[in-house]
């Protein structure tokens, strides 16, 4: 299947590195101008400066999304191509995450996501043409006992998803959510390094991470960014025309159900 979405820019939040990085070099790759953003200048020139040198466009903004979206709004006004891939997560014991914390999950896992749609969305129906992506994970239907608020705000896309794609419906815009599983990310290892005790060399620690905490997979490994990014780019696609509502999984067969 040859994809091109050349003449097609694409807003990729939280993508200075992981899986938002993989992403952004996905839809370059398929000749997509695209706009990678991150609160961090320095790490977003650093994550695009390869990007650029195979030939690809790439602009950079820095913002912080979950407090003030103005930056990239003022930059890029329109856009053909909506990523909400911006995230944080933490484990914490239930009954010790605060209001604030709450709050702050909520905000930047949801709400920074749902302003950029209600931006972006008009636009791309006037013009019967679009794609807006939510990047969630199997934490949106397995809670983990270790970060509920994390999944809360997952499961929280998937009904923004779908009732964002219901608003779209018949104008040529898709709107889809990818279940992403346990990734391989500089983030993951910090939180496989949390949950797993010693100073076991990586390979054994995401092992024993995945054999403790994550059994259910039927891959038995870390999913890579760049498997995640082949499903984005592909939801991307004018191939992917018909496929809209959905939460599309790619979770190593984490989820033990045959529908999300």
């Amino acid at each position: 299947m040859m994809i091109d979405l050349s003449g097609k820019t694409a807003v990729v939040t939280g993508s200075s590195s992981g899986i938002g990085l993989a992403i952004g070099a996905g839809l370059a790759a398929a000749g997509a101008q695209v706009v990678l953003t991150g609160r961090d200048e320095q790490r977003l020139v650093a994550a695009a400066e390869p990007l650029r040198a195979s030939g690809a466009v790439v602009r950079t903004v820095a913002v912080d999304l979950a407090a003030d979206a103005g930056p990239l709004l003022d930059q890029e006004p329109e856009t053909d191509i909506l990523v909400n891939n911006l995230g944080i997560f933490e484990a914490r014991p239930p009954l010790e995450i605060s209001d604030d914390e709450w709050q702050r999950y909520f905000e930047t896992n949801v709400l920074a996501g749902v302003r950029l749609t209600r931006h972006y969305l008009p636009g791309m129906m006037d013009r019967g043409w679009g794609r807006v992506q939510y990047i969630a994970s199997d934490s949106a239907v397995v809670t983990p006992a270790e970060m509920i608020h994390y999944g809360m705000t997952k499961t929280a896309l998937l009904g923004v998803s779908r009732g964002f794609a219901k608003a779209a419906a018949g104008t040529g815009v898709t709107v889809n959510t990818v279940i992403a599983g346990p990734t391989h990310t500089g983030g993951v290892e910090t939180f496989v390094r949390q949950l797993v005790p010693g100073d076991l060399p990586w390979e054994e620690a995401q092992h024993r991470f995945m054999r403790e905490y994550r059994p259910q997979s039927l891959i038995q490994r870390l999913i890579e960014p760049e498997e995640i990014a082949n499903m984005v780019v592909y939801l991307s696609s004018p191939q992917a025309s018909a496929t809209t509502g959905g939460a599309l999984r790619v979770d190593g067969g984490y989820v033990d159900a045959i529908l999300p």
